[in-house]
């Protein structure tokens, strides 16, 4: 089964959830301006008139000010374009992205899970700064790269709070795609007093005091690396993030099925037939929940490793792939496969897939996904009694969604499941959603700890079909 999360518990006071989330192009909605109020006494047709309009705009402000999540992400050749460059450019084409085009200068890289010191041409883009629509307790940066070879790239997030006062430039990944040159690395424990970085996710240290710490606006700097001299560098196709804020809840609102069953074919891989294999990633398979989930549905996509990545896994185990992607998805600071935009950067990597992290507001938003064909990763945490079916508990769990009873039920290919064929499970859509949707628990010890609310990963093709697009777009992800 899915082991600890320690990091997830360390958000205990800090994490603020979400309700809706973003994929390439998300980006905030600005709220209408607020009318005036009227002047009272009758009113002839003209003033109705601008009455409607009044409480339609007032209507709008208010969606707006209800809103708890703020997506922005660069991915298209416009994108690149804008901002500033030391060394990049813009790379146009049917996937446009980021590439070296000059190098800006030198530097030496120590990495400190190897010892290994290396030389390295770098360049650097620095994005616009984004106003964010939501006075974020939390950030969550999300990045597509290719690495070949002799390359890496830093992501890193600089943040303004409501006060006026800039965070350090907070590294929020060193990534590559292999493990040849550098080691894939998150940075914990960067902080400036008022906000941390707990692997992947920045946070307001203490968000329930009424401090008036918010994330206000923020922005990216991306360093490509490649080896002196080399011809070819990373490309980076789509960067960003999601700041979210979401007052502390112990339940959520239930949301209302659509009375449509509707279920997808996602291959089904079992986490627990690789117990112990690997154990120098995360302990081996029993807590391969996250890249199992991702192999999933990659492979959905119709993805999969060819040959020459499986050729150094042991021809004796099963479904070889998820080892290869819990290798490819290991944070060696985090000493884990749970890092979750490393699992949405791992699904870039293959040919034309998009992979972001994101958060939705029901299971209403993920029945829409379903049916336009997306099936979605879900991150939730919960005690034995609390999923009906299950049969564990846990601190911190990846299943994916694959699609939905009549009745509403969630339809899930769970990895933390004896072999493959037990991995489809039908679990009560009430403890579900509440499971996944909340981000405070009381955990078996009887203390409270913290809940993902409703962190997914979505996959989706890079250029989703247009009744994927009206779906992304019904839950706020476009």
């Amino acid at each position: 089964m899915t082991a600890p999360t320690p990091r997830r518990a360390l958000l205990a006071v800090a994490l603020a959830a979400a309700a809706a989330a973003t994929v390439p192009g998300g980006r905030a909605s600005a709220a209408g301006p607020t009318p005036p109020a009227g002047a009272g006494g009758d009113t002839g047709p003209a003033e109705a008139e601008a009455e409607a309009e009044a409480a339609a705009a007032a209507a709008v402000a208010a969606a707006a000010a209800a809103k708890t999540v703020d997506n922005r992400f660069w991915y298209a050749y416009a994108h690149w374009r804008a901002g500033t460059h030391q060394g990049t450019a813009a790379l146009a084409g049917a996937r446009p992205g980021l590439v070296i085009d000059t190098p800006a200068g030198r530097t030496e890289y120590s990495d400190p899970h190897t010892a290994k010191k290396a030389t390295w041409e770098y360049a650097v883009w620095t994005s616009p700064v984004h106003r964010s629509g939501v006075p974020g307790t939390e950030a969550i940066v999300s990045w597509n790269a290719h690495t070949p070879a002799g390359t890496w790239i830093q992501i890193e997030l600089r943040a303004t709070y409501g006060s006026g006062t800039a965070t350090p430039w907070y590294v929020m990944g060193r990534w590559a795609s292999g493990d040849g040159d550098i080691r894939r690395t998150s940075v914990d424990g960067q902080t400036d007093g008022s906000t941390t970085v707990w692997t992947d996710t920045l946070a307001v240290d203490a968000p329930a005091r009424a401090n008036g710490v918010r994330i206000a606006d923020w922005q990216l700097r991306l360093t490509l690396h490649r080896k002196p001299g080399a011809a070819q560098g990373p490309t980076v196709w789509l960067a960003g993030a999601m700041v979210s804020d979401v007052p502390d809840r112990f339940t959520v609102p239930a949301s209302a099925p659509s009375g449509r069953a509707h279920e997808l074919k996602v291959p089904r891989y079992s986490q627990e037939v690789h117990k112990g294999h690997y154990p120098q990633y995360d302990n081996g398979g029993e807590a391969w929940c996250s890249p199992t989930s991702s192999q999933m549905i990659i492979e959905y996509w119709g993805r999969k490793p060819v040959a020459g990545d499986l050729a150094w896994v042991d021809s004796r185990y099963p479904d070889p792939q998820v080892c290869h992607a819990a290798r490819s998805t290991y944070d060696n600071a985090y000493k884990g496969c749970g890092n979750w935009p490393f699992n949405a950067a791992y699904a870039a990597t293959y040919t034309d897939l998009a992979g972001v992290v994101t958060r939705l507001r029901s299971l209403a938003d993920l029945e829409v996904l379903v049916r336009s064909g997306i099936p979605v990763i879900t991150s939730q945490s919960f005690r034995a009694e609390e999923l009906t079916g299950a049969g564990y508990g846990t601190a911190g769990h990846l299943m994916t969604v694959v699609g939905f009873t009549a009745g509403g039920d969630v339809v899930a290919n769970d990895p933390n499941s004896p072999d493959n064929t037990a991995v489809r499970r039908v679990y009560g859509r009430r403890e579900w959603e509440n499971v996944w949707l909340r981000t405070k628990r009381t955990n078996s010890a009887g203390k409270v700890a913290s809940g993902s609310g409703g962190v997914c990963y979505l996959y989706a093709p890079a250029r989703p079909s247009p009744a994927q697009i009206a779906a992304l777009r019904t839950v706020g992800v476009l």
